[in-house]
């Protein structure tokens, strides 16, 4: 079955659900100590969520009729980071945690 008009809408809503930051709040996060010293590196330097996030904000510019397959992928990426992560919630307040600056990276901060 191709990626007919359901899954891609599917696709966009589940991203919209998991993705509670703009693309400005984003933008400014991704220029913070905090942000680069969260998840993993990639061996560039720059850690996989911080990547994600440049993309991501690309995402919320774009016009939903222009997004590529490409892009709902890494959007189907994005939710099932954001919902693994979620899972993931350690005790207590979550407010300087990595776990939150790691979840931030991906467009989804739990304090809001």
């Amino acid at each position: 079955m191709s990626g007919g008009g359901t899954d891609r809408e599917e696709t966009l809503r589940r991203f919209d659900e998991a993705v509670n930051m703009t693309a400005g709040e984003l933008e400014e996060w991704l220029g913070t100590e905090e942000s680069r010293g969260a998840g993993q590196t990639d061996g560039s330097g720059e850690s996989v969520g911080h990547a994600s996030g440049r993309r991501i904000v690309d995402l919320l510019r774009t016009k939903k009729p222009d997004l590529t397959d490409d892009d709902l992928a890494h959007m189907r990426k994005v939710v099932g980071y954001v919902h693994r992560h979620l899972a993931q919630r350690p005790e207590g307040d979550v407010t300087g945690t990595r776990w939150r600056h790691s979840l931030m990276n991906w467009g989804h901060d739990p304090s809001k």
